[in-house]
């Protein structure tokens, strides 16, 4: 915050981070023949409003707005749906407000949307309207049947909506009413932003869904936050008495989402988008590390591999796996992209072929070359053993810099306008020249 002060609670909407061609169609949306419906600012966009920020979709740069609609009369989004020329979906007794909002929408000027999706499970519409991204939701409360597991989803107020969240801060809401928005604050994120403190809503946060820590490193490193010191606590004691079913050595694919595919998408999100140096360094302070693997949580070098797999122009993600005890079971547990993890099966293949080729010291360029470039084995691969420091550093720095360029002295072409047959012995001479030529090069 740099020491400017918070925004005052009451706010006009020239103060809003809304341009007026949105906030005017959705206050007109929510007002159908007079029945309004309840509609506020919530999460990141009024923190960051707060903070003198501008909250903006980390992927796609658009200003970004997080809006909650109270559900109303089911009589209101029928006609907006059937003024929209939409349905409910078959089953669907009444429409979630959030739908009936971008309907309504809709039927006010179709041509102001980029695009409009709906996803009906959870009565969330994700819209861009004027250029602006806004992601309507119908107010819910949800419930964890499990640690880590996904929560149930039910309608629910405003107040209940907000008490789902993450940290306090993250917590409020403006509640947009005539020509102003007034700030809701049931659990006290205003004091919070001062303090520059990040706390969870609940005793069970961690527990129920470990990526709020993620989120909470993100948010950290971005705005300069710590944990407060309840929280803290918190983290410790979960993360001791791991209260997830799953544990490390079980199989991968048994994990809750919680600590697979969420957790990949978070973490993705703070090593492309986040100070990432300072984010992991946090979860490491915090212990939270743990959640992917203990060796991770013990490892010094994390941040030298990933510069170097940046560098090297390989997914960060992979580089920090890259660095767990068993970095496969890793790699499936996240979910990683197949070429990820591929690219994860080659670095231990290169890795026992350095170990079962005995010392290297006196190799020639050749030998090196024909190492690196065996079948089974990528260019991406060899760069990720150079950012995880395994095997010789210079000769595989050097193949990767300029040995794999190199080419023979003379092409098939060459060779065949010489006398020599196609077949399987030309291609032994190409590659008997290649090493030649190799093997002038200084190692």
């Amino acid at each position: 915050m740099n020491g400017s002060p918070l925004r005052p609670v009451a706010l006009a909407y020239t103060n809003l981070p809304i341009p007026a061609t949105v906030a005017q169609p959705l206050i007109q949306a929510a007002s159908i023949e007079g029945k309004s419906q309840r509609l506020a600012l919530v999460g990141g966009a009024v923190r960051d409003l707060l903070l003198h920020r501008v909250h903006r979709d980390p992927w796609r740069g658009l200003l970004d707005l997080d809006l909650v609609v109270s559900d109303g009369p089911h009589e209101l989004g029928q006609q907006a749906a059937d003024s929209a020329g939409d349905r409910p979906a078959p089953g669907d007794s009444a429409p979630p407000a959030a739908h009936r909002l971008a309907l309504a929408l809709q039927a006010q000027d179709p041509a102001a949307l980029g695009y409009c999706h709906f996803h009906h499970a959870y009565g969330t519409v994700e819209i861009e309207l004027h250029g602006v991204l806004l992601d309507l939701a119908t107010a819910r409360c949800e419930t964890y049947p499990e640690p880590g597991e996904n929560p149930v989803v039910r309608p629910g107020a405003l107040e209940d909506d907000l008490a789902r969240r993450d940290f306090s801060v993250n917590a409020m809401a403006l509640v947009l009413e005539g020509s102003s928005g007034q700030l809701l604050d049931p659990h006290g994120g205003l004091a919070d932003l001062e303090s520059r403190h990040l706390r969870f809503l609940h005793g069970c946060s961690v527990a129920d869904d470990p990526t709020r820590l993620v989120r909470g490193a993100r948010y950290g490193a971005r705005l300069g936050f710590s944990l407060d010191p309840a929280s803290l606590e918190q983290v410790s004691s979960t993360l001791a008495a791991w209260p997830w079913r799953w544990r490390h050595g079980d199989p991968p694919d048994l994990a809750p989402p919680a600590l697979a595919t969420r957790l990949r998408m978070e973490l993705e999100l703070l090593l492309e988008r986040e100070p990432w140096r300072q984010a992991l360094a946090l979860l490491q302070e915090w212990g939270a590390l743990l959640l992917l693997d203990p060796a991770l949580q013990a490892d010094q070098h994390w941040r030298r591999r990933i510069a170097w797999a940046q560098r090297l122009g390989l997914p960060p993600l992979v580089a920090l796996v890259a660095g767990a005890s068993q970095p496969l079971a890793l790699a499936e547990r996240l979910q990683l992209p197949h070429r990820q993890h591929r690219l994860l099966a080659q670095l231990a293949e290169l890795g026992e072929r350095l170990e079962t080729a005995g010392p290297t010291g006196a190799w020639s360029v050749s030998r090196w070359c024909s190492l690196l470039e065996g079948h089974g084995l990528s260019a991406e691969a060899v760069a990720l053993a150079i950012a995880s420091d395994v095997g010789p550093r210079r000769p595989l720095l050097r193949w990767w810099l300029h040995w794999r360029q190199l080419k023979a002295p003379l092409s098939a072409a060459d060779l065949i306008a010489a006398g020599q047959r196609p077949g399987p012995e030309l291609g032994e001479r190409l590659r008997a020249l290649r090493a030649e030529r190799l093997d002038q090069e200084r190692l």
